[in-house]
């Protein structure tokens, strides 16, 4: 079963508009991997489910959030780069993006980095009989 992504409403927004095109998540019994065809979709489960599009896995790598800093492959990243990190996956600053994972998962947090193509590259690889 192709991996489907569930957003809350203030991230769906963002990641159907293609504004933001990776995820944070924790880890699963099957890792996700590049080349999946990923389903985004907010309000999974329920009567008010929406599909926000597909999309083709691209990068991923192993994160590690702690309360002094991110870890991504290993690698601690500087400061300008868990900025840059924060907002393209869709958080206003890095504060908001440690407060968010402090309430949700709770730090330290270990995951994967999911990042995809623009949702109509899915389309043209699919007319032309590509990855899927």
């Amino acid at each position: 079963m192709p991996p489907a992504l569930n957003y809350q409403k203030w991230k769906a927004d963002k990641v159907e508009s293609e504004e933001c095109r990776q995820t944070i998540r924790g880890l699963r019994t099957r890792p996700f991997r590049v080349g999946d065809r990923l389903y985004h979709y907010s309000g999974l489960r329920t009567k008010n489910c929406r599909k926000l599009g597909e999309s083709f896995c691209t990068r991923v790598g192993m994160i590690r959030i702690e309360k002094n800093g991110i870890a991504l492959d290993g690698r601690q990243l500087w400061l300008s780069e868990e900025v840059a990190l924060a907002r393209a996956d869709g958080f206003a600053t890095l504060y908001d993006m440690y407060e968010w994972f402090h309430s949700t998962h709770g730090v330290p947090f270990n995951g994967q980095l999911v990042a995809w193509e623009v949702f109509e590259a899915v389309a043209e690889k699919l007319v032309k009989g590509g990855a899927g």
